[in-house]
């Protein structure tokens, strides 16, 4: 009896040490975060361009009269002429900032300052320091994403006076969880970059890197694979343009940028009613309406679960590859 109580005994030890050394890494990486100064330059950079397009969307609404429904959501999409960005625009620009710069030295500085040998000296497991520190910048994402959503809100709420409705709230909301999701991703891939470098600037400039080809180079390269496969001319047949233009927004969606980017679109502007190419014999009948919150989120639901896939295996990639590395003192 004994012999088979006790391996379940030290089992439970074993889980119960696991857990407190997850929650320790947990606070303490939260706790850097929220104190480091660069993250709070970060923050106050994307507080401060996002609190611009609102203004610039607020004036662009009430100048035009725009008392139509959803107005809310305008204020997250519409862009003014002077500053010709709106509020989801700049979290999907400079959010993945944000992703890469909280994680691109989280464990090479660790092992820079020598702090890695001693931190896994202690009754701390491996899994958890990877764990807590991947949970911990997803935690303090959230508050950031969260809290800037709500302000939004709350300053729309003040200008026009008029409360969201229960649809706007529930957009609004699936679009901070898609936003969080989406600079998680970044901060699972700079993860990734710190264990594979051993330079903190290597990872960063990798992480950079592979931020500007998504959001400025891939549409050139997709463009360039659909026209060598699918060649173009002015004599091209309809079947042969179409064929170009499903297989450029196929490449396309490879980018995490192009994923979240329709997935917003789609969200926070109920008019928009399909993604992609929709033919005229498919719009005979079609009803003229908005669509529902339940039909939008169908639609963005595979954009939805691409992206925590792909967070998924970067971080399953940084797991599998601290685990086999080799720590010295």
């Amino acid at each position: 009896m004994a012999r088979t109580v006790l391996p379940k005994i030290e089992a439970l030890e074993n889980v119960v040490q696991a857990n407190r050394g997850l929650t320790a890494v947990i606070k303490k990486e939260i706790s850097d975060h929220l104190s480091g100064r660069r993250f709070l330059i970060l923050v106050i950079l994307v507080v401060v361009a996002c609190l611009a397009s609102l203004y610039i969307a607020a004036s662009a609404i009430r100048s035009a009269g725009q008392n139509a429904d959803f107005v809310f959501l305008k204020l997250f999409t519409v862009a003014g002429s002077t500053l010709p960005f709106s509020f989801t625009a700049f979290v999907s620009f400079l959010g993945p900032l944000l992703g890469l710069m909280m994680g691109f030295d989280a464990i090479n500085g660790e092992r820079d300052r020598g702090t890695l040998s001693h931190v896994l000296s202690q009754p701390i497991y491996r899994d958890a320091l990877i764990n807590g520190k991947f949970i911990a910048g997803v935690i303090v994402l959230a508050l950031v994403v969260f809290g800037l959503g709500l302000l939004t809100g709350g300053l729309g709420l003040l200008v026009f006076g008029v409360p969201p409705t229960v649809e706007e709230l529930l957009r609004i909301l699936v679009y901070l969880v898609l936003s969080v999701v989406y600079i998680s991703f970044w901060l699972a891939l700079s993860l990734l970059f710190s264990i594979l470098f051993r330079q903190t600037t290597t990872s960063a400039l990798a992480g950079i890197a592979l931020w500007l080809f998504f959001t400025l180079f891939a549409v050139f390269f997709v463009g360039m694979i659909a026209n060598a496969i699918f060649p173009l001319s002015e004599s091209s047949p309809a079947q042969q343009v179409l064929a170009n233009a499903r297989l450029e927004m196929w490449l396309g969606r490879i980018s995490p940028n192009a994923l979240y980017d329709e997935a917003t679109v789609t969200l926070l502007n109920p008019s928009v009613r399909a993604l992609g190419f929709v033919m005229l014999d498919q719009l005979y009948g079609a009803i003229d309406a908005p669509l529902s919150f339940g039909q939008s989120l169908l639609l963005i639901w595979p954009h939805l679960v691409s992206l925590i896939a792909a967070t998924l295996i970067c971080f399953a990639a940084a797991y599998f590859a601290f685990m086999r590395q080799e720590i010295r003192a």
